[in-house]
């Protein structure tokens, strides 16, 4: 029984062992690093660190297991140093903002040091103003506004020279983020305004003078492009008189030749001229002989022409007289015959006025319409009186026309009738059409047109 007791209570002692074991097992997190501090060694565990990672937190009350841990960060980790009150090398007063970042180098160095890590950031902050203090208490303010880097740079190396004892390093160059001035001062404001009148005042000078070396570069190259353009165009007038001058050289040789070939093809055209004139005079020669032997027979025809136009006159002229003097004859005896009927008739119509208007108009009606003699008698008056009338005026037209008639085929008296067609409308549609043909042709129409010179033309042409 008393066996039993003592197995079951070591079990359960192992058991609870085995229990707490689990709960004080620790696993360290990659970014950090814990020291381990027992009653014999200080061990640190880690990522990369010879004991491992994992390690047992016994209570510290526990004799022998019993351990302190410090916890500390392996990664890198920063520190603001905000609105911290400096003085320069003048005991002039501002205010700055600083940033430096760090690591822990040495873990257990940092453990001997500080208990934990909020405690380690503490003395780095009082590092780090002990630091910028320093190193601004010897700088001028101007200076420190335009040598940020290079103090910085200061700063690091003063730090690192303290942080050894920490076994804590910085990771890059401490920064002075900011620099202003502080309460109720007007310093870095001051010094900002003389900056910005210098910088003014410089720039405007800069200007200036730039504005003048400007000015004075254009004039210069005003002047260099005037005298390129006077030598451009004097060079120009050179090459353009010497052009000139080859071109009227060219000219007056070309002159030459053109005027000795003028010569040659002269002589060359007198001779073609000369040869042309003995060849014209030998065709106007030949075209004389020509005509003259034309003239000759044409004057031949034209003699035997008129002789027979005078004989042909001749006897038209004579039966012209005759049919006149017949015509004449007929028209005494037909007005004789005529006068005689009306007396007849008057008297008769004077036995029958006494009648009685309507009878007597009824009477002669009747008496015309029955009576062919009389009707005839009364066309016989009117063609007489007509035949009359035109004979005169044939006549007339005849003896004032100067008409010569040639009766190439039948008789004399055909000719002269003929001739009389003329002055009849039959006569005229003919001679209108005679002339309509001949105009039809270039040797017609010049005959009419000369037939045809106006009066105004005529009378230039005779004064």
């Amino acid at each position: 029984m008393f066996y039993i007791v003592i197995g079951s209570i070591a079990a359960i002692l192992v058991a609870v062992s085995i229990l707490l074991a689990f709960v004080w097992r620790v696993v360290v997190p990659t970014n950090q690093v814990h020291i381990v501090q027992s009653s014999k060694k200080t061990v640190s565990y880690g990522r990369g660190r010879e004991a491992g990672n994992t390690y047992y937190s016994f209570p510290a009350f526990l004799p022998i297991i019993g351990v302190t841990v410090s916890q500390f960060p392996e990664s890198v980790f920063d520190i603001n140093l905000k609105d911290y009150e400096a003085y320069d090398q003048g005991r002039l007063p501002f205010v700055v903002d600083v940033r430096a970042f760090f690591r822990i180098s040495d873990s257990q160095v940092a453990a001997q040091r500080v208990a934990n890590f909020q405690e380690l950031q503490g003395q780095l902050i009082g590092v780090l103003q002990g630091a910028i203090r320093r190193i601004l208490a010897t700088n001028h303010l101007e200076n420190i506004l335009e040598a940020r880097g290079t103090l910085g740079q200061q700063f690091t190396d003063e730090v690192d020279a303290n942080l050894k004892e920490w076994g804590v390093s910085t990771v890059k160059i401490i920064e002075i983020m900011d620099i202003r001035d502080g309460v109720n001062s007007k310093v870095i404001h001051n010094i900002m305004a003389k900056e910005q009148s210098r910088i003014e005042m410089e720039s405007r000078t800069v200007v200036a003078s730039n504005f003048r070396e400007a000015e004075m570069k254009e004039i210069e190259a005003k002047r260099e492009v005037d005298l390129s353009k006077t030598q451009a165009a004097q060079t120009v007038a050179t090459r353009q008189a010497e052009a000139e001058k080859e071109v009227g050289i060219a000219k007056e040789q070309s002159t030459q030749e053109v005027l000795t070939q003028a010569k040659t093809t002269t002589e060359r055209q007198q001779e073609v001229n000369r040869v042309n004139q003995v060849r014209q005079a030998e065709i106007e020669r030949d075209v004389a002989a020509v005509k003259a032997e034309q003239d000759k027979t044409v004057q031949v025809v034209n003699a035997q022409a008129t002789k027979e136009t005078q004989v042909i006159a001749a006897d038209a002229e004579k039966e012209s007289k005759t049919r006149i003097a017949e015509g004449d004859l007929a028209a005494t005896l037909k007005e004789a015959d005529g006068i005689q009927a009306i007396g007849t008739a008057k008297a008769d119509a004077e036995s029958k006025i006494l009648l009685a208007p309507v009878n007597a108009q009824l009477t002669l009606a009747k008496e015309i319409g029955t009576n062919d003699s009389y009707q005839t008698y009364l066309i016989s008056i009117r063609q007489v009186e007509a035949g009359e009338a035109v004979g005169k005026e044939m006549a007339a037209a005849l003896k004032a026309a100067d008409l010569k008639v040639i009766a190439n085929s039948g008789t004399i008296s055909n000719g002269v009738a003929s001739l009389g067609d003329i002055i009849s409308p039959a006569g005229g549609t003919s001679i209108a059409g005679m002339l309509e043909a001949l105009s039809q042709t270039s040797a017609g129409k010049a005959v009419l047109d000369k037939l045809t010179v106006p009066a105004s033309t005529d009378t230039k042409t005779k004064k």
